[in-house]
């Protein structure tokens, strides 16, 4: 028997993979940190080994001892038409067949930064780049040489990758392995990082109060998804818009969950609130790794060549990422039902668990928005870190396996969001209610 540190051999307590899964991850763990190769996807917070997965197919995954799962994860967010998408494997395939990188200029980057201008109004201009860290790295980047300022206001529970200057209070994984101030961050990056609490303004006036003059931008998820689903209140980014215009400050937007998801234009559509920079990711490279970053022509012609602020990729814009984005994105514009159809699928979701929750005399706070959704084990509502860190991690432990237990393929930490995608069906929906009800009963 191995214990949680993933040390020996053998079956953790709890598992619920199959014997092939097990065995990878044995082979796996001597060879890779953890035997993964991003942490949450170790199952630490849950307990057991985590399902090696060998396939997908629309709403569903297989895993290599050929279990199937209603997957509500979607590789955390990027695949709203579901797994396998026809339109992006063909795309794929056919730029495959040309050649997979060349690290000069194509056609395809393009058509792709052209439409991503004209679905999101608030981007003149867009630099391609191959992760969401990379693009949120860039834009700060970007606003500090700007701004020639250092600071930043990011806010507690919201992970905007793995850059140096968002490891503190960060959510996500490094909420899930109790990692909140990783180790190797300097000291002098992490004093240009300040920390307000999401869904407060006064914390955020607080910060304006004593560093004004040195704050370059404010970066927000503008409905937070790394400390799970946690929606902004009203005012809430009207209020950041209003004090960065006063101030002189850059508001980011990280709406690498965000973009393409809530509406066609993201959360600044869905919430009428501009921001000064935009950080896409996920649904934007089709489920490969691309992200960009963008902004008004005059802010983007800061940025290398153009300008002194450097920024550069190797597979930036490489061929297999924009065609699967381009086929993603063409599906975006030509769906006609999407939005309606996600927030359908979203509300069944969340109006049956409500009523489970209510059923059960449970009070545990269940969010969404569009096709986010969340389950906190705590009482009362959820509107910044403080109140998720409150929640019982070993009853949602014992959800999550519940759940993996009876088919049902939810995001291994409370800490996460989960997704509904276009290939999701009300069946679907109905099928992991009927589970929940089983699950809320022996928890």
């Amino acid at each position: 028997m191995t214990d949680s540190a993933g040390n020996g051999e053998g079956v953790r307590p709890n598992s619920l993979a199959g014997d092939k899964s097990r065995a990878l991850l044995q082979r796996a763990e001597r060879v890779i940190p953890g035997g993964v190769n991003s942490p949450v996807r170790a199952f630490r917070a849950v307990g057991g080994d985590p399902l090696f997965l060998a396939r997908g197919e629309g709403a569903h995954v297989i895993d290599v001892d050929g279990r199937k799962y209603l997957d509500f994860v979607g590789s955390w967010g990027p695949l709203l038409f579901g797994h396998a998408d026809p339109d992006v494997i063909a795309a794929v395939t056919r730029a495959a067949s040309a050649g997979v990188s060349f690290g000069a200029p194509t056609e395809a980057e393009v058509e792709l930064a052209e439409t991503i201008v004209r679905l999101v109004p608030q981007i003149q201009q867009v630099r391609l780049v191959s992760s969401g860290t990379e693009a949120c790295m860039s834009a700060v980047r970007l606003a500090r040489g700007a701004a020639s300022r250092d600071k930043i206001i990011k806010f507690a529970g919201c992970y905007h990758g793995h850059g140096d200057s968002f490891l503190i209070k960060a959510g996500s994984g490094a909420a899930t392995l109790g990692l909140p101030d990783s180790p190797g961050v300097p000291t002098g990056v992490a004093m240009d990082t300040l920390v307000a609490r999401y869904n407060d303004l006064d914390s955020v006036e607080a910060m304006f109060d004593r560093y004004a003059d040195e704050i370059a931008a404010i970066i927000v998820e503008p409905v937070a998804g790394n400390m799970g689903c946690v929606p902004p209140e009203r005012g809430f980014l009207q209020g950041l818009r209003a004090i960065c215009d006063r101030e002189k400050t850059l508001l980011i937007f990280d709406e690498v969950m965000t973009g393409f998801r809530v509406a066609q234009g993201g959360a600044q559509e869905l919430y009428t609130v501009r921001a000064d920079l935009t950080v896409l990711g996920k649904i934007v490279g089709g489920g490969l790794p691309l992200a960009a970053y963008g902004g008004s022509a005059e802010l983007m012609a800061r940025i290398a060549p153009e300008g002194p602020i450097y920024q550069a990729g190797t597979l930036s814009g490489n061929p297999l990422a924009t065609a699967a984005a381009l086929a993603t994105l063409r599906k975006v514009e030509q769906t006609r039902d999407l939005y309606p159809r996600l927030e359908a699928l979203g509300r069944r979701w969340n109006d049956g668990l409500t009523a489970l929750l209510r059923a059960r005399g449970r009070d545990y706070a269940a969010t969404r928005v569009g096709s986010f959704i969340s389950l906190f084990f705590k009482s009362g509502p959820v509107r910044s870190w403080d109140d998720v860190r409150r929640c019982d991690l070993d009853l949602f432990a014992r959800w999550f396996r519940g759940m993996l237990a009876r088919g049902v393929y939810f995001a291994p930490s409370q800490y996460e969001t989960n997704f509904i995608s276009y290939a999701h069906t009300e069946a679907d929906i109905d099928l992991a209610l009927a589970a929940a009800s089983e699950v809320l009963a022996e928890v």
